[in-house]
Parts: C-alpha cells; structure tokens; sequence
C-alpha cells in the first residue's frame, strides 16, 4: 500500500489558509484532515460547515474530517453537502456503531472509525472491521494540537495490521497525534498507511511542506 499523508489543518496558519492548501496542493497522494470538534467530546471547537464550504472550492485532495464530537449522527446529516471523502466518528461517542456505519456509508464514500489512545482494538467485532474502510488510532489524547507522540500506540497497529492480514479486511490504519520524522518509520514498518501530520508539517519555517511530507513517508 502506498503511504498517504494526512495534514492536519488544525496547525495551519488560519489567517492564511488558501495559500496553505495551495502549497499542499502541488504534492501527490495527500488527503487533508479536518478536525471538527464540538466543545463536548473534547473541550475545543473548531470550524464548522462555512469554513468546509470555502475551502473545498481551493483543496485538490480529498477531505478526510475526523469528528471528535458527541453526537455524529447530527453531524452526517449536516456536513453531507460540504465534499468530504471521509467521515471517521469515535467508537466512545456513539452506542449503535452498525447503524451509523450504514447511514454514513449511504452518504460518504469513506467511513472511518477513531480510537482514543486508552481504547483496546478489541472493541470493534471483526464484522464491523470488514465494513469499515478506516481505522483512526490517536497516538495523542484528542482535542488540541501540539501534543507529544504516546509510543504504546505502536502496539495498537501491529495488532490491527494482523487482524486486516489474517481476515483479509481492506481498511487503512491512520494515525494521529505528535507523528513527525521520528516515529513515523516505526508506524510504517507496524502497519500504518496513512499517518496525519500537522505540527510537524505546517511549522517547516520556509513553508517546505513536501520536504516534511517526504521525511515522513
């Protein structure tokens, strides 16, 4: 599988966003992560549908939001119309996790499903593994961005990487929190492919980006 790089527009620079996403626009096989947050699942709010709005009239790379927020079923409904690829919700927020599969798979092309770092893999039943197209393990605990890397989260990849080998199960393992030049190897080589970085990326002092993505692939 080949590596895609997620950056986070989080640490982006929000007075200067269009040239951000016009800079990332020229690298090959990235998606750009969208942390939408509620005030409640994590105590940070961040943008909403106008921003989306804007910024899919600018991005050439697929929407990838991760909704770290206590009531995705709300959210599927409202953000169906703003072009995003894939819609990954926390296994903690929701009780019915087949159903909302189903309706979001009505409605996104990717559906994704993200773990907090204290959350076992062995919660998801195999037969949701086989339905989802993603699994999001934060490597950080959820809510800001900055944070520094948890290792033991390596750990959660080697055990996910054998499930998808031995059941034959096609999602991608993201991983999300504190990824840089360091650790991202370590992911990779674990079973990792698809590794959102914003931090890391979005601090290069000259705007490099495709240098940073390059180190981390």
């Amino acid at each position: 599988m080949s590596i895609i790089v997620s950056p986070s527009l989080l640490s982006a620079n929000f007075l200067d966003l269009k040239t951000d996403i016009e800079s990332l626009n020229k690298i090959d096989d990235l998606w750009l992560h969208l942390d939408i947050m509620d005030g409640h699942f994590v105590p940070n709010l961040t943008f909403g549908e106008p921003v989306l709005n804007q910024i899919k009239t600018v991005c050439k790379h697929k929407l990838d939001a991760h909704f770290m927020v206590t009531d995705p079923d709300f959210f599927a409904e409202n953000f169906k119309n703003v072009g995003l690829h894939n819609f990954t919700f926390h296994w903690e927020a929701v009780t019915h996790h087949d159903r909302l599969i189903d309706k979001l798979k009505s409605m996104y092309a990717s559906v994704g499903i993200s773990l907090n770092p204290s959350t076992p893999v062995s919660v998801i039943p195999k037969y949701l593994l086989g339905k989802i197209d993603l699994i999001l393990l934060m490597s950080v605990n959820p809510g800001f961005g900055g944070q520094k890397f948890i290792p033991e989260v390596i750990d959660k990849v080697i055990e996910l990487d054998r499930l998808r080998h031995e059941n034959n199960f096609k999602f991608q393992i993201q991983v999300d929190g504190g990824i840089n030049d360091q650790n991202a190897g370590y992911l990779i080589q674990a079973g990792a492919n698809n590794l959102v970085a914003g931090s890391y990326i979005f601090s290069e002092p000259n705007k490099d980006y495709l240098s940073r993505v390059n180190k981390i692939r």
